[in-house]
């Protein structure tokens, strides 16, 4: 069982002396870079690293030109590390989307999101044991997920046609693609679809992009079909997201610097 426990942003953050959690503590990287120092060596990251902490490892960071994170701290997740690690996000940002996820339910009404919170927490793991022991993927997966991936923005995407065209029985494919990714072809299409419209409402204000717009961008015909499997997958409608993701940064200091405390 995964149970999160915390989850929370640093603002530019140039040190954080030396502290141990009880629980396990993952740290992702926004932006920046730096070192996270041990009793057993150095570790350094950058944007789109993810350090993995066990429980009672003494540590801290240091940053000559600072860093934000999303940091969460979790017990009971089935990892076999004695010492920190550090694993890379891929081009996808998959591991962005997860600990943005978890953070943004975290941060909602207490008791409201505990069954998306233990569904995050639970992809979030799988994650980051695929990154962690990277199984050797079979190709015709990898070259069916790298089309979706490619074309999912295309409203006119027949993901059967496509799997139809390759040299191998459509159940057959189905079955090893989740396999691999835990989730049939569609669902990977539908997730890596509603993942980018998320991304994309929560810089609406920066690109000047409406919901329709982002439907379209997304890969969604009907914009009214798009909002409501957008809620049926974050529990809000679009609207209601990019009003929360607004008052978000409207909460945060006004500050180019935050002072972090060590845990107690």
């Amino acid at each position: 069982m995964n149970d999160i426990i915390y989850a929370g942003k640093h603002l530019i953050t140039y040190s954080v002396s030396t502290h141990a959690h009880s629980s396990w503590e993952f740290i992702y990287c926004t932006s920046g870079e730096g070192q996270l120092i041990h009793n057993d060596g150095c570790i350094p990251y950058k944007t789109g690293d993810m350090l993995l902490i066990p429980p009672m490892v003494y540590h801290r960071n240091e940053s000559g030109t600072g860093f934000t994170n999303i940091h969460l701290n979790m017990v009971d997740p089935s990892l076999n590390l004695a010492q920190p690690a550090v694993i890379h996000d891929d081009a996808n940002h998959f591991l962005l989307d997860a600990v943005s996820a978890i953070f943004y339910h975290f941060s909602s009404e207490p008791g409201k999101q505990t069954i998306l919170l233990s569904a995050y927490a639970n992809l979030f793991m799988a994650l980051i044991g695929t990154y962690l022991f990277a199984p050797v993927q079979n190709p015709v997966v990898e070259e069916i997920a790298s089309y979706i991936i490619r074309n999912y923005p295309d409203e006119n995407l027949e993901l059967d046609q496509y799997l139809r065209t390759l040299p191998f029985n459509y159940d057959y494919l189905r079955k090893l693609f989740k396999q691999d990714f835990g989730v049939t072809p569609h669902r990977f299409l539908s997730d890596t679809r509603l993942q980018a419209a998320a991304e994309r409402l929560g810089r609406c204000d920066e690109s000047g992009a409406n919901i329709t717009e982002i439907s379209h961008l997304c890969g969604y015909r009907e914009p009214l079909y798009f909002s409501k499997i957008f809620r049926k997958k974050f529990g809000l409608s679009p609207s209601q997201y990019q009003e929360r993701i607004r008052r978000e940064r409207a909460a945060l200091p006004d500050a180019h610097s935050v002072k972090i405390q060590p845990d107690a």
